[in-house]
């Protein structure tokens, strides 16, 4: 039966259709669905919200599958496409579902080999070359390539989430193809099935072997004759030489590449031998599915790199500096546009990489130099600056070096998602995003579109890979009205025709797809196309992989994702979603680039639970999607009520990261705070949920009687009892309740640690958690600060209201704001600011507090929200200023290994962490590489999440902890955090501030 997506659904229910309806003309029923799922190893879902995950990638483009599929191993695939022949239905191969040009959305059965396909099965490093699975992310590869000193050199922007099989698709190249060149000249062999169903084991051939394959009355055969009548023929090979792009086109990726096998020396006297591959390479998975490929492999580039970032006037300036530029070989030459730039002021994350820029450069020029020495590679970048200066171009030429160069590419990579952020539903639309040209007529050409898109009232961006003759240009459009969608076309065929002019690749690395597949018998010649078409019926002739994309596709201003005339739907949120014009616009922020699918291994926090279960569903892109879709296309009074934007929303553990990671600024945690708010209103609030969201109330009910209490949370008989009547994990120990209030110790016997000659004063904002729980490490922080010369008072507030946010009980948590923000505006300073331990309780003045009080508070709110540090932050500050030095701590060597709090990590830094407890001279703190710890509040708690929870901690942080020795501290700012890995690894962890007052010198 099929499987179903949550225990929700019952698998003997099977489909909940009878029948669904493909490209007009063909129907499938459930029964034959059910028979499909019973036939395969892997993962079959027919379901309409794993459908409408599926609907969308990162293109402009929404067409609804049949279903989706995750195939196991190859006979899963045999299945796949005997039952596509049988039924007359289509395959779309997907990996990471990045595709700019509406590759992997169609009608038929969606074929997602990201999560089992996923093997690098030979590595032989004598000869450079790897075997493995299409579902490999490509830096993932490099990674397990590195011991060997090799790597794969093209490098895409979403190389920490793309995978391989997609990059052979689309043939991508990425930001050092000027010296790595494209996928396709590293792709050595590939097994794919054939739309028969037969296997094939493309590779170089030699004439002799070329000419005994098409002799075979295989469809292997019949492809190589094929090939051998449509390119012997003089009058054929005459018109792709003169229609296709110029061949000194460093990135052509225009239809089939029939130009390149018509360089091999079948055809032409002298070429390299034949190889199928380089067809396959660009193919979008139209022509056969892939399942092994192997590729070659580069030695790892030279050692030490840096970086000129030129900065220019205007735009054309940057792009004569491009020709200074490649005369001296460069290893990347990549540009960002001031709408670019501009999109990274004020994001969390993005913000700080913009720490290279002088005053407001209209471009940018990054320029990467690389050899085995500092020396050389500052030679290589001299050489380059006096060749731009001495042209008369550029204003500044900051130079990057070590760990800053990371920030700088990262800056430029995120220009697709930052791109998102230009408010309202204009937006920069991929539709000419990937045209080339020779490099020199570079200047020239972008002179004549911009003059075209003035025409057309439209100033592009542009950006990207300008080295080699390529920029990704977008026109700012809404696809909501008739007029942009109009000019959507118009700009597409008039780019078309300037590209033509300039014989340049309409598409450079991004593919055809369904966005340019239209211009191509233009691009090409009527002749040209038809040997297109004549290529795509000989290896399927009955179009069941991936139709619509390059040949025969339908009209690229139909199946948009935005339909023409769409209201924008506006709903009363408790949250102000004003920044975005209101919570649905905040969901349509997502373009689908999928920087939430990179896994542990490329670092960060986003998203904790994709990089668990490497399932689609449980991804940033997954939740704004289905808030999108549903939000727009529901009819209910209350959409928000639907039960599956719970089932994606469901792993979410609220972690944050998405709000700074993110390049679109997509913040799930405030998007499913305001989703369960509306969905309980229909639904009611389940016991659980309450009972975690008013945890601070029933502790302090506890602690009225905290032996009994505590004997109760601990006891294996009644905790057993609690935890199942609440639908608590087993596995997980209850936090106890200490024997007094942090507040009542402050009270009775704080005052007397006050310091006489005070050289600040601090408000300490003692949390529920603090107060009630972590009494001890309470008691230790406000020790410090007075030990650290500052007076300190705990003010009158109340709660943070954390739990009751990440509950959906909004309006329990709106009230504690408000008093909060009345209580503490009035004394609260950056002369005196509230200080306090727990990071996921202080922030939520920063974050949540602004969007939940009335509009005439907000600004008290965000003024107050400025002010408001968790004690690490307060000391890096302090430190900074002078007023606290390494003088009152110990001299005595001790190492620290940090997990920041995720939170911390969203909205602040974790290097206010590193800096305070590096201040004892001889402490050496080392970050542990984790993202989100797996617990995140409640979620590590709860039955059915407890599982993933330690999967979650397994991925990184648990390992790290095993592996410190005994002498060595583990610190972790938050709660949560310390008790999981005491949980995970009966180890101990401590917040800073207990280390730093440990530390202190003894008087």
């Amino acid at each position: 039966m099929i499987k179903p997506i949550s225990t929700s659904l019952n698998a003997s229910e099977g489909i909940n259709f009878t029948k669904i309806k493909i490209n007009r003309t063909v129907t499938i029923s459930a029964e034959k669905l059910n028979i499909l799922a019973a036939s395969l190893a892997g993962d079959l879902f027919a379901d309409d919200m794993m459908r409408t995950l599926y609907a969308t990638d990162a293109s402009v483009y929404r067409e609804m599958p049949l279903c989706v599929t995750m195939p196991r191993h190859e006979e899963d695939l045999l299945q796949l496409i005997a039952f596509a022949n049988q039924e007359g239905l289509s395959l779309i191969p997907r990996a990471a579902g990045t595709s700019l040009a509406g590759q992997c959305v169609g009608q038929g059965i969606v074929v997602d080999v990201s999560k089992y396909f996923t093997q690098v099965l030979e590595v032989n490093p004598e000869q450079n070359w790897v075997i493995l699975q299409p579902g490999v992310v490509r830096d993932e590869l490099n990674h397990l390539l590195k011991p060997y000193k090799l790597f794969f050199g093209p490098e895409t922007s979403t190389a920490n989430r793309a995978m391989v099989g997609g990059m052979v698709g689309n043939n991508s190249c990425g930001a050092n193809s000027i010296v790595y060149g494209t996928t396709r000249d590293h792709v050595m062999e590939v097994k794919a099935f054939l739309s028969d169903g037969s296997q094939a084991h493309f590779r170089e051939v030699t004439p002799d072997e070329f000419h005994q394959k098409r002799q075979q009355s295989t469809l292997e055969g019949r492809l190589y004759q094929q090939v051998f009548d449509t390119l012997a023929s003089p009058e054929n090979a005459a018109q792709i030489r003169e229609g296709f792009p110029r061949k000194e086109v460093h990135r052509r990726n225009t239809g089939y590449a029939i130009d390149v096998l018509l360089e091999s020396n079948i055809f032409t006297p002298g070429g390299p031998n034949f190889n199928f591959c380089k067809l396959l390479a660009g193919s979008e998975g139209t022509l056969a599915f892939t399942y092994e490929i192997k590729l070659h492999v580069d030695p790892l580039p030279p050692a030490v790199g840096g970086l000129i970032c030129a900065q220019f006037s205007s735009l054309a300036e940057s792009l004569e500096a491009v020709l200074a530029a490649m005369k001296h070989q460069p290893f990347a030459v990549e540009l960002m546009d001031k709408i670019v730039m501009d999109c990274t002021k004020g994001h969390i994350q993005y913000e700080k990489y913009r720490f290279f820029m002088e005053g407001d450069p209209q471009a940018v020029l990054v320029i990467e130099a690389r050899a085995d020495n500092l020396q050389e590679v500052e030679r290589q970048l001299e050489v380059i600056e006096r060749e731009i200066r001495s042209t008369g171009l550029g204003y500044a030429f900051p130079r990057v070096f070590g760990p800053d160069m990371k920030k700088v590419w990262d800056l430029r990579k995120a220009g697709l998602g930052l791109l998102s952020n230009i408010p309202g539903d204009a937006k920069p639309v991929a539709v000419i995003e990937d045209t080339a040209v020779v490099l020199e007529e570079l200047p020239a050409y972008i002179r004549e579109f911009s003059a075209m898109m003035a025409g057309f009232g439209q100033r592009s961006v542009y950006y990207a890979h300008a080295g080699a003759g390529e920029l990704h240009l977008r026109p700012i459009l809404d696809l909501k009205k008739k007029a942009d969608r109009a000019a959507f076309r118009e700009i597409a065929s008039s780019t078309a025709d300037l590209v033509k002019k300039y014989r340049g690749s309409l598409s450079g690395e991004h593919g055809d797809g369904r966005v340019r597949a239209e211009f191509i018998p233009k691009m090409v010649g009527a002749a040209n196309y038809e040997l297109l078409r004549e290529l795509k019926h000989t290896w399927d002739p009955k179009a069941i992989f991936n139709p619509g994309k390059i040949v025969d596709a339908p009209p690229m201003d139909v199946s948009l994702r935005y339909d023409e005339g769409q209201e924008t739907r506006q709903f009363d949120t408790l949250m102000d979603f004003g920044d975005t014009d209101g919570i649905l616009r905040a969901a349509e922020k997502c373009n689908g680039s999928g920087d939430c699918r990179k896994t542990h291994l490329a670092g960060g926090t986003m998203c904790p639970s994709y990089m668990a279960t490497r399932s689609e569903k449980d991804t940033t892109r997954a939740r704004a999607n289905i808030l999108r879709e549903v939000l727009t296309r529901s009819n209910d009074e209350n959409p928000f009520a639907r039960k599956e934007i719970y089932e994606v929303m469901d792993l979410c553990l609220s972690c944050k990261g998405c709000a700074s990671e993110c390049p679109s600024n997509v913040n799930v945690a405030t998007l499913k705070a305001e989703f369960l708010y509306q969905y309980y209103k229909k639904h009611g609030v389940p016991l659980r949920s309450m009972a975690i969201a008013n945890i601070a109330r029933l502790n302090r009910l506890g602690g009225l009687v905290p032996g009994l209490t505590n004997f109760v949370l601990t006891n294996p008989a009644t905790s057993g009892l609690l935890k199942r009547s609440l639908g608590v994990a087993a596995d997980r120990s209850l936090p106890t309740i200490h024997k007094t209030t942090l507040r009542k110790w402050f009270s009775k016997s704080g005052q007397g640690f006050q310091p006489e000659k005070p050289i600040g004063e601090v408000w300490f904002f003692a949390d529920e958690f603090t107060d009630l729980n972590d009494v001890e490490a309470g008691k230790k922080a406000l020790k410090l600060l007075m030990a650290l010369g500052y007076r300190v008072e705990i003010p009158q507030h109340v709660d943070s209201g954390r739990a009751q946010i990440s509950k959906g009980m909004l309006k329990d948590a709106q009230k504690m704001a408000i008093r909060n923000v009345e209580l503490l505006s009035p004394i609260v300073s950056a002369e005196r600011p509230i200080v306090g331990l727990e990071p996921s309780a202080i922030l939520g003045f920063r974050d949540e507090f602004p969007r939940m009080v009335p509009a005439n508070m907000q600004e008290k709110a965000k003024a107050l929200g400025k002010n408001a540090l968790y004690i690490d932050e307060f000391i890096a500050r302090e430190i900074k200023a002078g007023r606290i030095t390494a003088d009152k701590f110990t001299d005595e060597p001790r190492k620290v290994k940090l997990h920041g709090h995720c939170h911390q990590k969203a909205l602040s830094a974790i290097g206010d962490s590193v800096q305070s407890l590096s201040l004892p001279v001889n402490y050496t703190v080392e970050v542990i590489p984790s993202g989100c710890c797996g617990m995140a509040g409640s979620f590590g708690y709860e039955k059915e999440h407890f599982a993933l929870s330690q999967q979650v901690g397994e991925m990184v942080l648990f390992p790290a902890v095993r592996a410190a020795t005994r002498e060595e501290f583990i610190a972790a700012p938050g709660t949560s955090c310390r008790h999981q890995v005491m949980d995970g690894t009966g180890r101990r962890a401590f917040h800073p501030a207990e280390l730093l007052f440990d530390a202190l010198k003894k008087s």
